[in-house]
C-alpha cells in the first residue's frame, strides 16, 4: 500500500503544511467532471452494487431493529447507525483504492457519480411524457413511481403536474445539494489538508446522499414512522435549507435565458415557496411554475403559480430544459467560485 507521504506528494502537495497545491484543486473539479460523464453516458449504476440501494437496505435493517422502542430515540439510533456503517464501508473501499492512484480516481468519480443523478431525473420526465402520448394509465403507472399520491385517477393535467413537481423538487435533492457540499467541503481542503481528506471529500456527499435516502424511508408522519423518522427528516430539511434556496435562484436566472418569465418566476417563488409542508421543495417548484405561467397543484396539500395558461404535456419538456440549464449553470457557477477560492488561498 502507498504510504500516506508518498501517495500525497505524487496526486495532491507538495508540501502537506503550507502550500495548497494546484494538483488538489484539479482532482477535486475533474472528479466531478468525469463523474458527471458517467451519469451522463451511462445513468445509474447497476442496482447490486448502486450505493443507495445498499444504504437502503442499511437503513432497513436498523429500522427493523429500533422501531420496536416507539420513541424518538429510536430514530436518533438509527441516523448514528447508519453514519458509521456506511463511512466504515467508504472507509475500507478508499483504503484498498490507494495501492493504485488511477484505481483511486475511477473509484471515487464512479461513487461519486452515485450521489446524484442527472440523467435519470431528466429522463424519467421525458419518458412520462412519452408515456402520455400513447396512453394515459401508462402514464399514470409511471407517474406512480415518482409520487406519493394515488395516481389511478389523474387527469393529464394533473399527471403533468405531478411530474413537474418531482422533477423541479429533486434538482436540489438528485444534484445541486450533494456538489454544493462535496465543494464545500473541497474548500475546506483547499485550506487545511489533512490525513485522508480525499476520503472525507467523497465521504460528504455520501453521507448527504444517506441522508435524503433515510428521509425518503423514513421520513413520514404515520403511526409506523413518525417517531422513527422524525430526525431523518429534520437532519434532510436541515441540509437542503440552503441548496434549495440557491436552486431556485438558479432556476429563476434560467428562465431569463431561455426566455421564459423569469420575473414571473422570481416573484412566484418569493410568494409561494412556503405553501408547501417541507421548508425546502417549494423553491424550485413554486419558480417553475412562474416561469412557465401554470398552476402546480397536489390536491390538499399546496397551489404553486397562478393559472395563466393551461397545463399540457409540452410543459413537462420545457420543465426538462429549466431543470438542465439550471444544474449546468450551477456547476459553472460553483466551479468558479472554487477557482476563486482556490487563487485566493
Amino acid at each position: 500500500m502507498i504510504e500516506y507521504n508518498e501517495f500525497i506528494n505524487n496526486l495532491m502537495l507538495t508540501n502537506v503544511s503550507n502550500i495548497v497545491s494546484l494538483k488538489l484543486f484539479m482532482f477535486v473539479v475533474f472528479a466531478l467532471l468525469f463523474s458527471l460523464a458517467i451519469d451522463v453516458m451511462f445513468g445509474e449504476l447497476p442496482g447490486r452494487i448502486h450505493p443507495v440501494v445498499i444504504m437502503g437496505s442499511i437503513i432497513n435493517f436498523f429500522k427493523n431493529l429500533f422501531i420496536g422502542m416507539k420513541s424518538r430515540l429510536s430514530g436518533f439510533i438509527v441516523v448514528i447507525c447508519c453514519c458509521v456503517v456506511t463511512s466504515v464501508i467508504l472507509l475500507v473501499i478508499y483504503m484498498i483504492c490507494q495501492i493504485n492512484i488511477i484505481l483511486l480516481f475511477v473509484v471515487f468519480t464512479v461513487l461519486l457519480s452515485s450521489t446524484y443523478s442527472v440523467n435519470m431525473l431528466l429522463q424519467t420526465a421525458i419518458d412520462v411524457r412519452n408515456d402520455l402520448t400513447e396512453d394515459i394509465d401508462k402514464a399514470r403507472r409511471s407517474v406512480s413511481y415518482l409520487v406519493s399520491r394515488n395516481t389511478e385517477e389523474l387527469t393529464e393535467e394533473f399527471i403533468v403536474s405531478a411530474v413537474i413537481e418531482s422533477l423541479t423538487e429533486n434538482i436540489t435533492d438528485s444534484y445541486v445539494a450533494p456538489v454544493f457540499y462535496y465543494f464545500v467541503f473541497g474548500a475546506v481542503i483547499l485550506y487545511n489538508p489533512f490525513n485522508y481528506h480525499l476520503y472525507f471529500l467523497l465521504l460528504v456527499p455520501m453521507l448527504y446522499r444517506l441522508s435524503n435516502t433515510m428521509d425518503a424511508m423514513l421520513g413520514y408522519k404515520t403511526e409506523e414512522l413518525v417517531n422513527i423518522g422524525f430526525f431523518a427528516a429534520k437532519i434532510d430539511d436541515v441540509l437542503n435549507y440552503i441548496p434549495s434556496r440557491i436552486a431556485g435562484i438558479f432556476v429563476v436566472i434560467s428562465a431569463y435565458l431561455l426566455r421564459l418569465d423569469g420575473k414571473n418566476s422570481f416573484r412566484i417563488m418569493m410568494r409561494d415557496a412556503r405553501n408547501c409542508p417541507s421548508p425546502n421543495s417549494g423553491y424550485t417548484m413554486a419558480s417553475t411554475a412562474g416561469a412557465l405561467n401554470i398552476q402546480l397543484i397536489k390536491k390538499e396539500t399546496y397551489i404553486l403559480g397562478d393559472s395563466n395558461k393551461e397545463i399540457t404535456r409540452d410543459d413537462i419538456s420545457r420543465a426538462v430544459d429549466l431543470s438542465r440549464l439550471s444544474m449546468i449553470l450551477f456547476t459553472i457557477t460553483i466551479i468558479l467560485i472554487f477557482a476563486m477560492i482556490y487563487v485566493i488561498l
